[in-house]
């Protein structure tokens, strides 16, 4: 896209070229080379750059941030975050009283122009060869620049001094300006330059011309990505003596306008953010207007700071899918519980509480039932398992099913766990629980053998030896009733039927009688102890899945909320709120 307000008469002669430009630039500025950089007699005495108190915290956190995360993430989504650490350590330890400024540009911008013009000698070559800036150039206006330059790569050979000028000098003090070459230019090494060195600069001074101001190349690969750095930019429109009239006002609203669209707040009415001038730096109009504002910038002493504040929040922006959700992470307690009800009806505790109240019953009726009664039992149940153990799960297709309720449960706590997570975190928390969930089921079984019942008989209430002193006496009056019985039909004893059948029918109705009633009270010991059976293996099996997977899980999420309180501390914002 190009947008052209106006044309000048020149345009419309068709005579307008860059070549006009450098020579008529040359012939208003000294013929006199630019020096090259001196080299200091003695070590130069450089102010390192210190850092505020909350960029401090905030990079620390970035760090924290970073060394806590590499086990979970890769190192590409990593990488901008380690490159920031990187550059922002390493522009701590150089000067802190220099400012470097690089000015960026397409072909034909005439940034190389804007450069000499602030410079007030020719250093950067301008003409009609395109790509004109074939290397990066600097120029520097005051000593101790050394150590920024050659982090810029730029080698001596292209290091440069402005002209001599005293009011020049005091009020750009500070500053070292580097002239990129184009950033759209056809070489790829030039285009790469740039891209180098734009990540190592304090600011930039984007140049653009009427006729590409709106180009889609500058916007959406420079502008758009770099808009949260509006505060250490500046937009200059150049080549204005090129526009007729109010063409130039017309020209800087649609520029404004691209620069809201591409998100760049404009430093207007006191607010931060770029700044926006136009300019001609063939006929030097707006020039000291740039050169003002940009010794103020440089005055301040505070781009570089920017810059890196600047980066820290680009760097946190491109990991936000990776660490911010809407939703506090955690189990919720009803997660928990349920995930232990699963796993406890896998285990089959409810079933192992029904077996303890059977075998309870089972042995308070053998306790107080009748003699007789006992005897039959005996044969009967003489090829049972013991009385108050639990049986042994033995059939494939209940460990199969038990397996699988086990699985199920595991993947549904994972799955609520994970719930909301950004992905690299989700899987974690899965493969946490995946990893705790081998061999849980062979655990289970195990618990279930183990924790369902003590060996042995259950343990007797204190009525049972008054029930079986009660049932033997029931016994006893049959007994003696039978023996009265058989000794008068013998003729040994005298005949009274009355006496020995009662005793009889006392016998034989009271012993049914207290075994009936020993069951009715029975059954409410039977149920607590069936019931203690049942939570003694819920608790257990809880207590494995709590050991095996719960834990597991909660120490991934609690290296989750870590990581998103630092990251929240890399973007300024409070620890509780919610990102």
């Amino acid at each position: 896209m190009k947008a052209r307000a106006g044309t000048s008469d020149e345009d419309a002669a068709g005579v307008w070229d860059d070549g006009l430009i450098a020579r008529r630039v040359t012939e208003g500025l000294t013929a006199e080379q630019a020096p090259l950089e001196p080299r200091a007699p003695g070590p130069q005495t450089v102010t390192p750059l210190a850092y505020d108190g909350p960029l401090r915290s905030r990079l620390d956190a970035l760090r924290e941030l970073v060394g806590l995360s590499r086990t979970r993430l890769d190192n590409r989504t990593l990488a901008e975050a380690g490159r920031v650490l990187d550059e922002a350590s390493a522009r701590r330890r150089l000067s802190g009283q220099h400012t470097v400024v690089a000015i960026a540009g397409a072909t034909g911008s005439g940034k190389s122009q804007l450069f000499n013009a602030l410079a007030g000698v020719p250093i950067s070559e301008t003409g009609v060869r395109r790509p004109t800036t074939a290397a990066p150039i600097a120029c520097s206006w005051s000593d101790g620049a050394v150590g920024l330059i050659e982090r810029l790569g730029i080698p001596p050979r292209l290091r440069r001094r402005p002209l001599q000028n005293p009011d020049s000098e005091q009020q750009l003090r500070g500053l070292i300006l580097v002239d990129l070459p184009d950033h759209d230019s056809a070489a790829v090494q030039h285009r790469e330059q740039v891209d180098r060195i734009l990540k190592l600069v304090d600011a930039v001074i984007w140049v653009v011309d009427p006729e590409k101001y709106a180009d889609a190349m500058l916007h959406e690969r420079y502008l758009r990505p770099m808009a949260g750095h509006a505060e250490v930019m500046f937009i200059v429109l150049n080549q204005i003596d090129r526009l007729p009239g109010e063409a130039t006002d017309l020209v800087l609203d649609d520029l404004r306008r691209l620069l809201d669209e591409d998100g760049i707040a404009l430093g207007e009415y006191g607010e931060p953010g770029a700044t926006v001038l136009a300019l001609s730096a063939l006929t030097g109009d707006g020039v000291a207007d740039l050169r003002e504002s940009l010794g103020q910038f440089v005055a301040e002493r505070g781009a570089a700071a920017r810059r890196i504040a600047a980066d820290v929040d680009a760097a946190a922006d491109g990991l936000r899918p990776v660490y911010a959700t809407r939703r506090r992470p955690g189990l919720s307690e009803e997660a928990r519980e349920e995930f232990a009800a699963r796993l406890a009806d896998a285990v089959g505790a409810t079933a192992a509480g029904e077996a303890a109240e059977r075998a309870w019953l089972r042995n308070a009726n053998r306790a107080c039932g009748t003699p007789w009664l006992r005897l039959w039992r005996w044969y009967h149940d003489r090829r049972e398992p013991p009385t108050g153990r639990l049986p042994l799960r033995a059939q494939p297709d209940e460990e199969a099913t038990a397996r699988q309720r086990v699985e199920h449960a595991v993947r549904t706590v994972a799955d609520r766990a994970s719930a909301g997570l950004p992905a690299p975190w989700a899987q974690a928390v899965r493969e946490a629980a995946v990893r705790g969930a081998h061999g849980l089921p062979e655990a289970l079984d195990e618990l279930a053998a183990r924790a369902g019942l003590p060996p042995g008989r259950p343990p007797r209430p204190g009525w049972w030896p008054v029930a079986v002193l009660a049932q033997a006496c029931m016994t006893l009056l049959q007994i003696v009733g039978g023996l009265w019985l058989a000794g008068q039909i013998v003729g040994v004893m005298a005949p009274n039927l009355g006496v020995p059948v009662l005793l009889m029918l006392c016998g034989i109705v009271g012993g049914p009688l207290i075994e009936w009633g020993c069951r009715m009270a029975a059954r409410g010991p039977a149920r607590r102890y069936g019931q203690e059976a049942e939570r003694r293996l819920r608790e257990a099996a809880g207590a494995c899945g709590r050991a095996r997977v719960l834990d597991p899980l909660a120490a991934e999420l609690l290296r989750y909320r870590e990581v998103r309180e630092q990251y929240a501390r890399v973007t300024g914002v409070g620890v509780g709120a919610s990102r």
